[in-house]
């Protein structure tokens, strides 16, 4: 793996290992519960993330089987991560799960159930991202429904960046 994937894939492993050790404790009553009606609970949370995750490799996949055909990113593509990070650490900056997100992600997950998913996922993260040339790090094989095409190190910065906005929710949930 190209060794700025790599760097980020570690950041984003080391938070979903952090995270999910930290919620072990809770039982699945406290794990699954809703703090409210149309609330989400951690597991939802932790599944919604894991779901935007998974989605995002598919697509990433389905780009890269024409990855000599796409643009290499660029200054532009470098503004709108920023901006991008920028609004995913503002916490009064409030956004709608794109639809396809919310209806692939399932409602109640025990927590066995979400780490033998993720880390599946995960895998299949990994394997994908170890199979994609260094030639081929700056073509822009994500769409982030924002800010648009993305290359996959960028990719993978906003994934980081989406786990961690959701951060504050799970933490006033424990």
């Amino acid at each position: 793996m190209h060794p700025k994937l790599q760097k980020i894939f570690d950041e984003l492993e080391a938070d979903r290992i952090k995270w999910l050790d930290r919620v072990s404790v809770l039982s699945d009553e406290q794990f699954t519960a809703s703090p409210a009606p149309g609330r989400w609970s951690i597991s939802y949370i932790l599944t919604h993330i894991m779901t935007a995750e998974r989605l995002s490799l598919l697509y990433m996949k389905k780009k890269s089987l024409g990855i000599n055909e796409l643009d290499d990113s660029g200054i532009l593509e470098s503004l709108k991560l920023t901006f991008l990070k920028m609004s995913q650490r503002i916490p009064a900056l409030k956004f709608k799960a794109p639809q396809v997100v919310v209806e692939k992600t399932p409602e109640l997950l025990s927590f066995r159930e979400l780490v033998d998913q993720w880390t599946s996922s995960r895998k299949n993260l990994k394997t994908f991202l170890d199979s994609i040339e260094d030639k081929h790090i700056r073509k822009k094989i994500y769409k982030h429904t924002i800010v648009g095409r993305l290359d996959v190190a960028q990719a993978l910065q906003f994934l980081l960046e989406h786990f961690r906005h959701h951060l504050p929710q799970i933490k006033r949930l424990l």
